[in-house]
């Protein structure tokens, strides 16, 4: 049976996987108020915690591009499903900070593969004018993720307790799987795609290319390696802090409570998920109309870098409502941002290239929210938010700066 327009039904799906896994890490997030009160956990501890999920998941980032290249996509991101869906499900067993740290730990190693497959697949089957668009999409699946866990895991929570709250969200990736191993094939040799869609996936000379591999060592020759792996650095710690302490911030520092919270707190992620679309589709849109592809996307990183400042004023907002409408257009920017920035590794790098460098790239992303995010638990319990927010507000123009200096063309096939 041929399916038409599959590589959209393919999108559907990466779009769903990268749900399902910011569900699965958002759960810890929205519980931390009560496993705080529960497990007499101090921002110290909560921060290590977390710190533990992002260093397994910055070292993986690597491991698992090098695992997308060895194993394809469809293999990969199945273990990586698998892996991540049973650590979340033990959480459901910890008894302190330990246990807490381990699981995380464990579950880091599994989530960062959700994306390099993603990567690797938006070169397997989407020309240039689309990649943003579904990178939009899979960066949107993360902010409908955090959108999803606030309230349903606050109601779960409220009707059953913590622990099933860990144990239903880990069963979602089950699901998920049986409909990716149905439908997910290279484009060469998938037996479900049409001849026409087949013709004009791999019309594009980007898609087309997959002779040859470069090794690591060679890719760290390049300033757009660089150039992509500093701006990551600098600027994904914003999306770290919103993800994991928002809740948190929003009930110790705003005076919500957890019911509130739960109603409240997937506000900025619905922003961040339009910003993910919009930032996707308006680069798209100025490729169409026949601008080059690095310059497009350039075009608009600049305006929503600059609106990252913002960040200063949402720590002295007078009411809650002026609180969540800062955050959300610090959220919107950031993914608008985050879409670009993402996409400018399949414009800059030959697909044979895709799942090493995007590990690579990542590594930068997953070691500044590693340090961020461990700094960020002593400086609220020694001195506040405040500082934090001063931080924030710097890290995109500085990002913006760094990545129109280094990179400045795309490398050769």
């Amino acid at each position: 049976m041929r399916i038409p327009h599959l590589r959209w039904w393919i999108a559907a799906l990466l779009f769903l996987s990268t749900v399902i896994n910011y569900i699965d890490r958002q759960t810890l997030s929205v519980l931390s108020p009560v496993l705080t009160r529960e497990l007499h956990l101090s921002p110290i501890e909560y921060s290590n915690i977390l710190t533990a999920f992002l260093a397994a998941y910055t070292v993986m980032y690597v491991g698992s591009g090098f695992l997308v290249d060895r194993w394809g996509t469809r293999r990969s991101l199945s273990v990586f499903m698998v892996w991540w869906s049973v650590s979340n499900m033990l959480h459901a067993f910890a008894q302190g900070v330990w246990s807490l740290g381990i699981l995380r730990f464990l579950l880091g190693m599994g989530e960062s593969g959700n994306f390099m497959a993603a990567f690797k697949a938006v070169s397997e089957w989407y020309p240039a004018k689309e990649r943003a668009f579904v990178n939009g999409l899979i960066n949107g699946g993360a902010a409908i993720g955090a959108v999803i866990a606030p309230p349903v895991i606050t109601w779960i929570n409220g009707k059953y307790g913590w622990q099933p709250a860990f144990v239903v969200t880990g069963s979602l990736g089950f699901i998920w799987l049986a409909f990716w191993l149905f439908l997910y094939h290279p484009p060469e040799t998938h037996p479900r795609i049409t001849e026409e869609e087949r013709a004009y996936v791999l019309a594009d000379p980007a898609v087309a290319s997959s002779t040859g591999r470069v090794p690591w060592q060679q890719v760290l020759k390049y300033p757009q390696t660089w150039g992509l792996l500093l701006a990551r650095f600098f600027s994904d710690p914003v999306w770290w802090f919103y993800l994991f302490w928002l809740p948190k911030y929003l009930v110790e520092q705003r005076g919500f409570t957890m019911a509130e919270m739960g109603m409240m707190a997937w506000m900025p992620y619905l922003a961040a998920d339009a910003g993910a679309l919009v930032g996707g589709w308006t680069s798209g849109k100025l490729i169409a109309q026949g601008r080059d592809a690095l310059k497009a996307r350039m075009m608009v990183m600049l305006p929503f870098a600059m609106l990252m400042p913002l960040s200063l004023a949402v720590n002295h907002a007078p009411s809650r409502t002026l609180t969540l409408t800062l955050i959300c257009i610090v959220t919107f920017s950031h993914m608008a941002w985050k879409t670009n920035q993402t996409t400018l590794t399949n414009d800059v790098f030959p697909k044979p290239m895709i799942g090493t460098v995007a590990g690579i790239l990542a590594f930068g992303n997953g070691l500044g929210g590693t340090l961020f995010t461990w700094m960020t638990g002593y400086v609220v319990q020694w001195f506040g938010y405040e500082a934090i927010f001063i931080l924030m507000s710097v890290l995109h123009p500085l990002s913006y700066f760094i990545v129109r200096r280094l990179v400045r063309q795309p490398l050769a096939a």
